[in-house]
């Protein structure tokens, strides 16, 4: 498809990407989203944390939170508003770790286990509903499209089209980019939650995870390398980049498939923007506003909906 040309302007006084990033996440607050909340249980005897919103819709998005997050983001509380308010049902859910209490495996969540997200959209499907979107957010935004593409032809008919915003497709470039000098404050605070994670999992299950050497991991590669990457059964960083970048899967996607990535985006390296296979792959539609930020996009209409949420429901709205 060709790129689609977006139309955002961010508000005058977000005049820079950091604004945007910053000020929506910790600031914006989404009023009259109620939870429901579900616990379902993986086949490694393991648990996700699912939060819904029910309105007895046969339509339902799924959506994915990034890095560290959790249902109760403004980000995934404001697309969950939006669609709950016309005429959708909604199921945001919770990596393993991210609700609140510590999973029961050594293993957590990654870039790339869209076995968790399989189980999720099946859950969903056993419900009943069968016109399923799915939509990520950063992290979580890569597991979509990785899910879609390594699914292909063979994706469940009842999932109808894809998004995701603010997607760090190519992932060894973009953990090098988050380890720029410009964007220290993010990895820190990344860091030092994972850190955290890391030591209360390791009193719990000592013999599964140690914390030695933990003090020398001071970038996401770090931490990649000896975290992420062996507890998941990959070789290394570099092999479970490889493996995860949702990038590597565009070309089999085989529904309509927004991504919603902003030019001035700091967590986002140049290979993130995939200009080239949105040219002509018939379901992947690249749509790069000027600015936005990383899962920002602020601009409230009356409603109080951010663009990047009246983007979302126009796409998944649209006969394409």
């Amino acid at each position: 498809m060709p790129i689609v040309k977006s139309n955002y302007k961010s508000p005058f006084l977000y005049f820079n990407h950091h604004l945007e990033t910053i000020i929506p996440a910790l600031f914006r607050i989404v009023t009259d989203v109620y939870y429901e909340r579900e616990r379902i249980y993986t086949p490694d005897d393991d648990f996700l944390d699912l939060d819904w919103v029910k309105n007895n819709n046969n339509k339902l998005v799924i959506i994915c939170h990034g890095l560290e997050g959790s249902s109760d983001r403004p980000y995934m509380m404001g697309m969950a508003k939006i669609f709950a308010n016309n005429s959708f049902d909604v199921l945001t859910w919770n990596f393993r770790g991210c609700s609140g209490e510590v999973n029961w495996q050594p293993r957590a969540y990654h870039s790339g286990a869209t076995e968790d997200l399989q189980a999720v959209v099946q859950h969903a499907i056993n419900q009943g509903y069968n016109n399923i979107s799915l939509i990520g957010f950063s992290l979580g935004g890569n597991l979509v499209l990785k899910y879609i593409g390594e699914n292909g032809n063979k994706l469940d008919k009842r999932i109808k089209k894809g998004v995701g915003i603010s997607v760090p497709l190519h992932l060894h470039s973009s953990c090098i980019e988050i380890s720029k000098f410009h964007n220290i404050m993010y990895e820190k605070r990344f860091l030092q939650n994972l850190k955290k994670k890391v030591k209360i999992k390791s009193h719990i299950m000592p013999n599964a995870l140690s914390t030695n050497g933990i003090s020398k991991v001071n970038t996401i590669i770090d931490f990649d390398d000896k975290y992420t990457a062996p507890i998941h059964g990959y070789k290394n960083a570099l092999d479970y980049y490889e493996q995860c970048s949702s990038v590597n899967f565009l070309e089999s996607i085989s529904i309509p498939t927004l991504i919603i990535n902003a030019k001035n985006d700091s967590f986002l390296s140049k290979e993130c923007y995939p200009i080239e296979i949105a040219k002509t792959h018939q379901y992947v539609y690249l749509e790069m506003p000027e600015k936005g930020g990383h899962c920002g996009f602020p601009s409230k209409n009356k409603d109080g909906y951010y663009w990047s949420e009246q983007r979302v429901l126009s796409f998944i709205n649209a006969n394409l």
